[in-house]
């Protein structure tokens, strides 16, 4: 009569459920407010009959009219201290803290080409190893809808690499040679949209082409949720720019249909100009055009169970640019297939991904590299490199990922020094499980790593690495 119940805030009376004294109280104390207003604008329109029950009901309900009072009283109370005491009304505080426990295991350090392993051959020390990450991330948007993102980070990490087992194959997906746990900014990025169908990344410190671009294996990218290991993460082609300055524009084309374009430097070794920017460096040979640098293209086809994409690099790596050729993940020789000489390269790759089911996703990459050395020679090289993953998400419970990886890592097949050839293939071997903790944000994964023929030797000993990861993310 009164138009005083207007149900539940989603618009209906949920009339299957019972009612509680206090969501009745929460109704009639609205009906009293209505019969209020309506007694001040328009008093012959409310019964003497109705505004007798009214008040009866009002006195049989009175403690619970009381509590809602004070229920919000103490919100408007909280409401006021967090708006008082909040961090801030722009950013947000997100972070993401990684322990791991690893340790390698094998007889010889592995040996570059097809040389045989000899009694000088030095042993792999198999001693377990903890190793940590902190990431802190600040995101701000000033419109709603663009990100200006701020990472500190620290890490302490002893990576399984060539000084280790002989080889880049064995890294984990986390690893760096940060060994001091020093807080530093390791990113700033700005992200920002372009029209209806455009975004645009503008990196100034740490941007990576696979935070920017589509890699087609999500399951397994993240670092701290995904493959444990480097290689098993994504097709090294996304790796080019290694922690880099530069732009990316993803375009929309249409529903399915997208454009990446992005043009990265990276960030300069210490022994090439102190630890500087390749960007921020005004010296001969190096500078935002005048240096190391990728200029990267791909095109995607994105359907809701079907992902396919072409992708093409086009890289300059300079002497102690910090870079190689295969960012660390293939054999010796394929990461520096000319030895220690400015080298360019093209790079083509397709990926996929099908997602069977909801529990079920196969992707793979296929890779190719045409690599050239620029400084003391005019050599080419070519370079494969391939992977299949299978992911089980949700598996065991929500929020649970099972993990396979089986491939080549990169691999030098021909190459006009015979001498920097890969004679032999190596297998790349890997089994994960992510458990969740409860309901939490809490992550533990368990994985195994091997590498069958290291270096693309098959004289060399096979390497197991062992890691139990733990993520906390808040």
């Amino acid at each position: 009569t009164y138009g005083c119940l207007q149900g539940y805030p989603d618009g209906t009376y949920r009339g299957n459920r019972a009612l509680s004294r206090y969501e009745f109280a929460a109704g009639l104390n609205a009906c009293l407010k209505q019969i209020e207003a309506l007694i001040a604008n328009q008093p012959n329109r409310v019964s003497r009959q109705d505004f007798e029950a009214l008040q009866r009901l009002a006195e049989d309900f009175r403690p619970e009219l009381a509590s809602l009072g004070t229920r919000v009283d103490k919100l408007e109370s909280r409401t006021a201290f967090l708006e008082q005491h909040q961090f801030s009304s722009t950013t947000k505080l997100n972070g993401e803290v990684i322990i791991g426990v690893s340790e390698v295991f094998g007889n010889k350090v592995a040996l570059t080409g097809s040389r045989i392993p000899n009694s000088s051959t030095a042993n792999i020390n198999e001693a377990a190893v903890i190793n940590d990450r902190v990431r802190l991330n600040f995101d701000t948007s000033f419109t709603g809808k663009d990100r200006l993102r701020t990472r500190l980070q620290a890490r302490n990490f002893t990576p399984f690499n060539t000084a280790i087992t002989g080889t880049n194959m064995t890294r984990l997906g986390f690893d760096n040679n940060d060994s001091n746990d020093t807080a530093f900014l390791s990113r700033l990025q700005y992200r920002f949209p372009l029209g209806k169908k455009g975004q645009v990344f503008l990196e100034a410190i740490g941007g990576e082409l696979d935070d920017d671009i589509y890699s087609f294996n999500t399951l397994f990218q993240p670092s701290g949720s995904g493959a444990i290991s480097r290689f098993g993460r994504f097709n090294p082609i996304y790796r080019q720019s290694g922690e880099g300055t530069g732009a990316v524009l993803n375009y929309d084309i249409s529903k399915q249909l997208g454009l990446s374009l992005g043009y990265l430097v990276p960030k300069a070794s210490t022994a090439a100009n102190g630890g500087g920017n390749y960007a921020s460096d005004p010296r001969p040979g190096f500078g935002l055009f005048n240096g190391s640098y990728v200029g990267m293209g791909q095109l995607a086809f994105r359907a809701d169970s079907f992902n396919l994409g072409l992708t093409y690099a086009h890289a300059y790596n300079k002497l102690n640019s910090g870079l190689n050729v295969e960012a660390s993940t293939g054999s010796v020789f394929a990461n520096a297939p000319f030895g220690n000489f400015d080298t360019s390269s093209d790079q083509y790759s397709v990926e996929a991904s099908l997602r069977l089911s909801p529990k079920f996703v196969i992707s793979g990459w296929g890779g190719y590299t045409r690599a050239i050395q620029e400084v003391g020679g005019s050599n080419k090289a070519d370079i494969w490199n391939y992977a299949v993953t299978l992911g089980f998400p949700d598996f065991g419970k929500k929020g649970n990922l099972l993990g396979f990886v089986f491939g080549m890592p990169p691999k030098v097949t021909s190459n006009d020094l015979k001498t920097r050839e890969d004679k032999n293939t190596a297998y790349h071997v890997e089994g994960f499980y992510r458990y969740r903790v409860g309901s939490s944000n809490v992550y533990v994964t368990p994985g195994l790593l091997v590498i069958f023929n290291p270096e693309h030797n098959d004289n060399n000993d096979t390497q197991y690495v062992g890691t139990l990861r733990t993520t906390f993310n808040f």
